[in-house]
């Protein structure tokens, strides 16, 4: 059993081999945590986010398990603990999702569930298996990347938009259970961000959409959620700050 120091604070990313999840994973790390990398099943791309993290310096570890699987992340969790004994996280950042887009009316069952299974149900499955430790220790932060789709709605993704308009309203419930416990539980709801998730998209048409006039970058969103597990964010909670160029 491997005895770590008490004080490292440890930052749990889901989602984190790439896009938003990525540069979250990176910013916490330079920001002085220890950062656990959570993917599902690109090895490769994971294993270029730790290379990058600890060649700058920065302390990380991979950590791969399916977020829709509630055995799967007590395994993942049971077999952590076992190896770090007396750490918990400080942070988690529940970053994981996916999108099946498609008019609801040509709708498949699946891609109603898969959405809703990465996008809302892992955050259930994996904060309240966080929380405990979280509620000893009176502190915590909590992020939840949601989207402005759950925030205004979008055509085409009655599913997204429906799991993380969910999200919202589960961070500010949650929020208000844990406030008196100095954890804090706050969403970031990002726009059209620079990554693999939207490279499909028709980005010289989309932006005219944008105030802005641009598609964000992941470093952007990372700089949000770096602030908002910071000290300096102690009294903002049950919050969901769009990100999005002014859409929203």
């Amino acid at each position: 059993m491997m005895v770590v120091n008490n004080k490292m604070r440890y930052a749990l990313v889901t989602g984190s081999s790439r896009g938003i999840g990525r540069a979250i994973a990176e910013r916490l790390a330079r920001d002085g945590y220890s950062v656990v990398i959570n993917y599902k099943s690109n090895d490769t791309a994971a294993q270029e986010v730790l290379q990058k993290i600890l060649q700058e310096g920065g302390q990380a570890e991979l950590l791969k398990f399916d977020v829709t699987s509630p055995t799967a992340i007590q395994e993942a969790y049971t077999n952590w603990c076992a190896t770090h004994e007396g750490a918990h996280f400080d942070v988690l950042i529940n970053n994981a999702g996916i999108r099946r887009d498609g008019l609801m009316v040509f709708m498949e069952d699946n891609d109603w569930a898969d959405v809703m299974h990465t996008n809302l149900d892992s955050f259930f499955y994996l904060t309240k298996l966080l929380l405990n430790p979280m509620i000893r220790a009176r502190r915590g932060r909590i992020v939840n990347i949601t989207s402005i789709s759950g925030v205004t709605g979008l055509p085409g993704q009655v599913n997204y938009s429906s799991a993380k308009a969910a999200l919202i309203g589960a961070t500010k419930a949650l929020s208000k259970e844990l406030a008196a416990r100095k954890i804090t539980v706050n969403a970031v709801a990002p726009g059209f961000i620079a990554t693999d998730m939207t490279a499909e998209l028709d980005e010289s048409e989309l932006k005219k959409t944008i105030p802005i006039g641009r598609f964000g970058q992941p470093e952007e969103v990372a700089a949000l959620v770096s602030f908002l597990v910071s000290d300096e964010a102690a009294y903002i909670t049950g919050q969901t700050i769009n990100i999005a160029g002014g859409i929203g």
